[in-house]
């Protein structure tokens, strides 16, 4: 008995010696990038408690099998370390999932019909939301345009009953009909508020375009907390959909996290989110000023420890704020949405609490401000990573400041491809060459970018922008060689913006980010290898399997 004892001993000591090495997922037979510091390639990857365990030869990583280790055969498909969403909207993703998304839209006729659908499904007098229009990327134009902008009046004509508010896809400017305007009392002698503007037409009525902060005059009913945690939900499927792993929340509010949180907390929040503080909110950030950021909360899913700021608006609605005339609007120079002394102000809050602040900034003169900031603030080798969401359109002398501050360029390659046709209206060739999407001129000063979308401005899909990164066209394959060819991207740049340079400018770098020993199993699976294809095959890409942690957490089979 003492024999069988003592042997039954022996086998649990040997069982537990050959499972110490054991890992939970190999990953094996195809191509897997590693986005390590020498760009290099390896055969498997080896996972265990939802870390990269060990990477390497196959048959050195299938020793650490055991019956208990699942397998996955890539079947020669394409491993990447998980995208990084740079820089989107959480929230404004799901509601867009949630209310009428109109980003694919070509027409103004369109728009009506789908909302005229969606009325005819509501109780009278129901709001309407929608987001996505924009009258520059439109096939088919209405005969009645004011600056550029449709007029409300056919809309309100084909819905009288319901108001309605819909947010250009910018966000910058939104289109709302007679019955929303009456609402809230938007008449011919309504003023403009600081930094935007109703448009009116030459009697002096209102078109329904509020620019900038105007289309705060109009207040839908807000979203209940139910609202949004599915919003969110939506977004978090979505997101995975599409291999992203980590999502830059370009700004949130007290039930913006507490609906981040509530989702984590009970497990159902898949993304890995980094969240940038609403900066127009001083409640919230003395909340945080007193708490201090918070960091890796939920093993690793949320993240506060940034603020958010505008300084401009966008070029398409001639709000981004320009050092010269725009092209097309003589004595037109965009607008500054946030005074000056609150962008100082909050900057130097943010830098003295330990928050990381990012800048939105579009045109030049913002651009130049925001650095000019920044300055009393950073200096050469400086770790705060401050950054300036866009970075679109920079006077060549701004560009080496990017490096010299250690400013990051939160850049959305899908905006050049969907914006360039049109955006030579507004700054002229002359510009649109020297100093708009200038990536190779700040990658070759020594500026860190990383790469986005600005969903649900644009679609979430990484793919396109990646393809917009490395082509500098438009999603319909145009121009032969590209716009301003100079300033593409090397495939392998572009992968690194969207991968470890996404979690550098999360100070994430040691976690995630690269496909190395000890880092987060967070792992995108792609059916073609986006490095060596024909580049227009990069749109047809498809995302595999989404592994957050270890988890596959997306599969598209």
């Amino acid at each position: 008995m003492k024999y069988l004892f003592n042997s039954f001993i022996i086998l649990i000591l040997l069982s537990s010696c050959q499972n110490k090495d054991s890992v939970d997922l190999i990953i094996h037979g195809g191509t897997i990038y590693t986005v390590d510091s020498t760009n290099s390639k390896v055969e498997s990857v080896a996972l265990r408690d939802g870390l990269i365990y060990q990477t390497g030869d196959f048959n050195k990583i299938i020793s650490l099998r055991d019956q208990n280790t699942e397998m996955i055969d890539l079947n020669g498909k394409t491993m990447i370390p998980g995208f990084i969403e740079g820089h989107a909207h959480i929230m404004g993703t799901g509601y867009n999932q949630k209310n009428i998304d109109l980003l694919n839209t070509s027409s103004y006729d369109e728009i009506i019909e789908i909302v005229k659908n969606k009325a005819n499904e509501i109780n009278e007098g129901e709001w309407i939301i929608g987001r996505g229009w924009h009258q520059d990327k439109w096939t088919d134009s209405p005969e009645k345009l004011i600056r550029g902008f449709p007029t409300h009046d056919k809309l309100s004509e084909a819905v009288p009953n319901h108001p309605v508010y819909l947010r250009h896809a910018s966000g910058h400017a939104s289109l709302a009909n007679s019955k929303a305007m009456e609402l809230f009392n938007i008449n011919k002698n309504s003023s403009d508020p600081n930094g935007g503007e109703i448009f009116k037409d030459v009697s002096g009525n209102p078109t329904g375009v509020l620019n900038e902060t105007a289309m705060g005059l109009i207040s839908p009913p807000e979203n209940t907390f139910e609202d949004h945690l599915l919003a969110l939900k939506m977004a978090n499927d979505h997101a995975v959909e599409n291999g992203i792993t980590t999502f830059h929340d370009a700004g949130s509010d007290f039930k913006d996290i507490r609906a981040y949180k509530e989702l984590a907390k009970n497990g159902k929040l898949d993304l890995r989110l980094i969240i940038m503080l609403n900066g127009n909110n001083d409640s919230l950030l003395n909340h945080y000023y007193k708490k201090g950021p918070e960091i890796g909360l939920y093993d690793n899913h949320l993240t506060v420890r940034s603020i958010k700021l505008y300084a401009d608006g966008a070029l398409g609605s001639r709000g981004a704020w320009l050092i010269e005339d725009y092209h097309d609007a003589e004595g037109e120079h965009g607008h500054i949405v946030t005074p000056v002394e609150t962008l100082k102000r909050v900057t130097k809050e943010g830098y003295e609490n330990g928050f990381q602040v990012c800048t939105h900034a579009i045109g030049d003169m913002a651009n130049r401000e925001v650095l000019n900031i920044y300055d009393e603030h950073l200096k050469e080798g400086n770790d705060n990573r401050f950054r300036i969401e866009h970075a679109q359109h920079i006077d060549l002398k701004d560009i080496p400041r990017f490096k010299e501050l250690g400013v990051i360029a939160a850049i959305q390659g899908i905006h050049m491809s969907s914006d360039r046709p049109w955006a030579i209206d507004r700054l002229g060739k002359q510009r649109i060459v020297d100093s708009a999407y200038p990536w190779q001129k700040l990658y070759q000063s020594g500026a860190l970018i990383i790469n986005g979308t600005d969903a649900p401005v644009e679609p979430i899909n990484p793919l396109p922008s990646f393809y917009a990164s490395v082509s500098r066209k438009t999603l319909n394959k145009t121009p032969e060689g590209g716009y301003e060819p100079g300033e593409k991207m090397s495939r392998e740049l572009a992968l690194r913006t969207y991968t470890i340079n996404g979690a550098f400018a999360a100070f994430e770098e040691d976690i995630k980010g690269s496909i190395e020993v000890g880092k987060l199993a967070d792992l995108t699976i792609l059916d073609k290898d986006i490095l060596t294809i024909k580049e227009d095959d990069i749109l047809d890409t498809k995302v595999e399997m989404t592994i957050i942690g270890g988890k596959v957490v997306y599969s598209r089979n």
